[in-house]
This record gives C-alpha cells, sequence and structure tokens, in this order.
C-alpha cells in the first residue's frame, strides 16, 4: 500500500466508516461472508497498535501516574454506568440493550491516539491510557460486562476473557515485540499500521451492519439516538471530571476524546463472537458516529488553533 494512500485512508477514516455502513445496509451480501474473518480482522487491528507504539513516548507519560491512574478509572466506571443507563430506559429486546453495556465496557481504541493527534491533545497521555485500558480489558470488560449485562441474559465470562486474550493482548504484545525485534526497519510498517488498523475497523463494523439489516429498520430510530446521546455524554462527562482533576486544557480534551470514543470494534467482535448478531448493532452505530463527531470535532478544533 503507498504511503500517500496510507495517509488518505487514517485521515478519511469517518467518511470510510459510514460508507461501509452505508453500503452494508444496502448490499449486506456483499459483507456478510465476512462472518467467518471478524476476529482476524480485529487481531490484526491490535497488532497494529502495538506496531505504532513508541516507548519513549509512554516513559514521560509514566512520570505522572497519578493523572493515567484517575483517567483509567474515569474510563472503566464513567461509560459502563451510562452505557447500563441506555440500557435501561429504551424500550429495546435485551440482547440490543446488551449491546450498549458491551461497548460502553471496551477500553479505548487507537483512532482515539490518531483524534487525539489531529485535535491537539496530549498524544502521549491518550496512548498510555489506550495501552493500559487494552491490557486489562482481558479481565475488567468481562468483568463488567457480567456484572452489568447480567441484567438482561446470561454472560460467558471465561469465554469472553479468551476471545480478549487472543484477538486483543496477544496481537498488541506481538505488534510491541515486532517493533522491538526489527528496530529502525519497522518504520515502513509503522506508517501503514495505522491504514490496516482504519480498513479493519470499517470492515468489522460494515459487516455488523450487513447482519443487522433488518433491524435497523424496526429498532434502528431508538438505538441511533441512544448512541448520540451515549457519545454525547461520554465526551460531557470526559471533560467535566478532567476539569474537576485539575488537568490542563490538552489533557481535558484528551480524556473527553478518550472517554467519548470506546473501541467499538472490540464490543463488536465480542457481540458477534458470543451473542446474536443483534447485540452487535449498538457497536457498530457507535463506532460510525463516535468516530464522526470525534473528527468533526479535531477539524474545527485545528480551525480554531490555526485562527487565534
Amino acid at each position: 500500500m503507498p504511503y500517500s494512500l496510507a495517509q488518505w485512508i487514517t485521515r478519511h477514516l469517518a467518511i470510510l466508516t459510514l460508507t461501509g455502513a452505508s453500503l452494508a445496509y444496502v448490499r449486506p451480501d456483499l459483507f456478510l461472508p465476512l462472518r467467518h474473518g471478524f476476529l482476524a480482522l480485529f487481531a490484526v487491528t491490535m497488532f497494529a497498535v502495538g506496531v505504532v507504539l513508541q516507548p519513549a513516548e509512554l516513559q514521560a507519560t509514566a512520570r505522572r501516574p497519578g493523572r493515567i491512574a484517575l483517567g483509567l478509572l474515569t474510563q472503566y466506571s464513567v461509560m459502563p454506568a451510562l452505557g447500563l443507563a441506555a440500557a435501561l430506559v429504551a424500550p429495546l429486546p435485551p440482547e440490543i440493550a446488551l449491546g450498549f453495556i458491551i461497548v460502553a465496557c471496551a477500553p479505548g481504541a487507537m483512532a482515539s491516539n490518531v483524534i487525539v493527534y489531529l485535535a491537539g491533545g496530549a498524544v502521549a497521555f491518550s496512548v498510555a491510557l489506550t495501552t493500559l485500558a487494552t491490557l486489562l480489558s482481558p479481565l475488567v470488560t468481562p468483568l463488567l460486562v457480567k456484572w452489568l449485562g447480567g441484567v438482561f441474559l446470561d454472560i460467558p465470562f471465561w469465554p469472553m476473557v479468551v476471545t480478549i486474550i487472543w484477538t486483543v493482548l496477544l496481537p498488541l504484545l506481538a505488534g510491541m515485540a515486532a517493533s522491538r525485534l526489527l528496530g529502525v526497519r519497522v518504520e515502513p510498517l509503522r506508517r501503514l499500521a495505522p491504514a490496516v488498523a482504519a480498513l479493519a475497523i470499517v470492515l468489522i463494523c460494515a459487516y455488523a451492519v450487513a447482519a443487522n439489516q433488518a433491524r435497523i429498520a424496526q429498532v434502528g430510530g431508538w438505538v441511533l439516538a441512544l448512541v448520540v446521546a451515549l457519545n454525547a455524554l461520554g465526551y460531557l462527562a470526559g471533560w467535566m471530571l478532567a476539569r474537576l482533576y485539575g488537568f490542563d486544557r490538552r489533557h481535558r480534551l484528551t480524556l473527553a476524546l478518550e472517554i467519548g470514543m470506546q473501541n467499538a470494534g472490540l464490543g463488536v467482535a465480542l457481540a458477534l463472537a458470543h451473542f446474536s448478531p443483534a447485540t452487535a448493532l449498538p457497536g457498530a452505530l457507535f463506532a460510525v458516529w463516535c468516530i464522526l463527531t470525534a473528527a468533526g470535532a479535531s477539524a474545527w478544533l485545528r480551525r480554531e488553533s490555526v485562527s487565534v
């Protein structure tokens, strides 16, 4: 893949995600064959995250462990609570209500690192939060889903742990190992990794939309309204709590984006692997919407910073 094309894909993630979801709704047959490979696609995204992680950035951010701890606590408390509230307030089938809890209990994603960079936020802080939340996710995410989602359906705790280990933790560590072993030779791969991850997420979300085409027509209005509310409240809670913590503006912006944007791709993958396709619908729509809002916000912030 030419580097210029990779840059274009990364910069236009929002448009590509929306296009993929729209095409999947109109022509679901194009994406339904991905049912056999969506977990492998997600493992590719986590390998890409591992490749692009910069140890120096993480070491610098680690000098402020209190700030990172507050970020992680906010990540794994605010969004799960909001996801449970969304699941309880709407007249949705239990499997779709559970989907809101799953996506809300997922950690941050690499897309948030890209958006934080574009918006002028604290990139090292964003990368550290994403990395540590991801490393904690094999245990914390299934625990939260079992605790909160058990209200709606039986939760297969250990199978979810195994899925996250195979599709999140091991590929992430493999990417970090490849980066270390290759040294300077990893740079071409590092430049392409974000685009590869972006394409994988686009395909995963498109498959989830294709598998739920009929359900979208039935409950799509309620689901989309809750997705919009969950995303907006996540941004707001992240900003307000960061202000309460005494963070500066760059770190407030970063925490707002980290909380408002979830690893919806992981939520979709878990839902498809362990529940019915309907459970993946909130995650698929959340992925599309949060990338659109975050990309729009970063573009506005860039213009503001230039005009100041």
